[in-house]
């Protein structure tokens, strides 16, 4: 999966898919984050990446290299 794989996918739908897939408590394993850990929500989750363009490209990168089940 590439980049250009990325276009067209919000960020909400990302995050969405990553939490079905690993659950909260693992994507707080593999992207040390606040949001992820202290009471996460998609939503406060959401306002986080966006303004945070490091925390975004880790969410992305893990995305790209998830081998989804469903």
């Amino acid at each position: 999966m590439s980049v250009q794989e990325l276009h067209g996918l919000t960020l909400e739908s990302i995050l969405t898919r990553l939490v079905e897939q690993h659950g909260w408590e693992a994507l707080a394993k593999r992207i040390d984050i606040n949001c992820f850990i202290s009471e996460p929500s998609i939503k406060s989750s959401l306002k986080f990446l966006r303004k945070t363009p490091w925390a975004r490209k880790k969410v992305e990168d893990l995305y790209l290299e998830t081998k989804f089940t469903t």
